[in-house]
C-alpha cells in the first residue's frame, strides 16, 4: 500500500521556484495551483488593497499586501488572500518569504469561476488561526459579508459603508465605492 507525504512549505517554496508563473497554495499537505481571477475581481480587489494602504501606510498602522503575498499560517498551510493586512505591531520588519503568522485581515474577491461555499471556508480557515476579520466580496452580486470569530457575519450592500474599527480606526469607505466604475 503507497503511503502519500504531506507536503510542507519548503516543498511549496521549491515547486514555486521551478514554476514562477503558477501562483500555488498549500493546504492540508496538498498543493493547489490557482487560476487566474476574472478583471473584474482583480479590479476590486486592486481598489480594496489601494483603500487600504492609503490608510494604513501614512498612519504607519501596518502592512498591506495583494494576492501573491503567501502566509504560513499556525496550521502549516501556506495561503494567499486577494488582500491582506498585518498590524505594524505584529510585523515590524517585513520578510522576504512567506509570513509566519495569520494577517489580522483578510479579503477575498469572488471571480466568476469561485464558490462562494469555497471562499467562506477559506475565510474560516483562516479565523480558525488566527485571522480576526475576514470579509468576502461579490461584485456581481455588489455584496460584501463581513466574518469575525463566534460572531455574525455582517452583510453589507450598496448605501452601506464598510468600516473595521477593530484594526483600522477611522476607515470608511461607501460599499458602493468597491465596484469597477463605468467609463
Amino acid at each position: 500500500m503507497a503511503t502519500l507525504t504531506k507536503l510542507t512549505s519548503k516543498d511549496l517554496e521549491k515547486l514555486q521556484a521551478e514554476h514562477p508563473d503558477y501562483p500555488m497554495e498549500l493546504v492540508d499537505g496538498k498543493i493547489t495551483i490557482m487560476s487566474p481571477s476574472g478583471y473584474e475581481s482583480d479590479e476590486v480587489a486592486a481598489a480594496v488593497t489601494a483603500k487600504l494602504w492609503n490608510w494604513a501606510r501614512p498612519r504607519k498602522l501596518g502592512r498591506v499586501t495583494g494576492s501573491s503575498a503567501g502566509f504560513e499560517l499556525p496550521n502549516s498551510d501556506v495561503r494567499a488572500p486577494d488582500v491582506s493586512f498585518v498590524l505594524a505591531e505584529r510585523m515590524r520588519r517585513t520578510t522576504r518569504s512567506f509570513a509566519e503568522l495569520a494577517p489580522d485581515l483578510m479579503v477575498e474577491v469572488k471571480s466568476p469561476t469561485d464558490s462562494l461555499s469555497a471562499l467562506r471556508k477559506k475565510i474560516q480557515g483562516f479565523l480558525s488561526q488566527g485571522t480576526k476579520v475576514g470579509i468576502l466580496i461579490n461584485p456581481e452580486k455588489h455584496r460584501v459579508e463581513i466574518y469575525r470569530s463566534g460572531e455574525e457575519v455582517v452583510v453589507l450592500g450598496d448605501g452601506d459603508v464598510l468600516i473595521i474599527p477593530d484594526l483600522l480606526p477611522g476607515f470608511e469607505v461607501a460599499v458602493s465605492d468597491l465596484w469597477s466604475p463605468e467609463f
